[in-house]
């Protein structure tokens, strides 16, 4: 299953929304909305910095990583950068591809 890291940043409505049901009320939106869509949340970090959220989740294919983006920044409670992270097997494996490619000028 596809991995993602997702990294969010709230908002002035979000983050009004965070104090107001918690940072569990959150998680638990979050695992619904991940669940609801074939997907595993592996973990959830609140940080400090650019970032306010950190979640690295599993979904069962990219349309439904693009999905959840979509909404949720149609929400405007956040913003967001969903990152596709790839196992050393899967890097493994496109470096064995080959690829014809001419660098600009050369």
């Amino acid at each position: 299953m596809p991995k993602y890291l997702i990294q969010a940043t709230y908002t002035h409505e979000g983050t009004q929304g965070l104090l107001k049901e918690g940072a569990s009320g959150r998680r638990a939106a979050v695992e619904q909305v991940v669940t609801g869509l074939g997907g595993r949340v592996e973990s959830m970090y609140f940080a400090f910095g650019e970032h306010d959220v950190v979640i690295i989740v599993d979904f069962p294919d990219p349309i439904s990583m693009a999905a959840v983006s979509l909404t949720v920044k149609a929400s405007g409670a956040l913003h967001t950068r969903a990152t596709p992270l790839l196992t050393l097997d899967e890097i493994d494996e496109a470096a064995r591809r080959q690829v014809a490619f001419r660098a600009p000028g050369a």
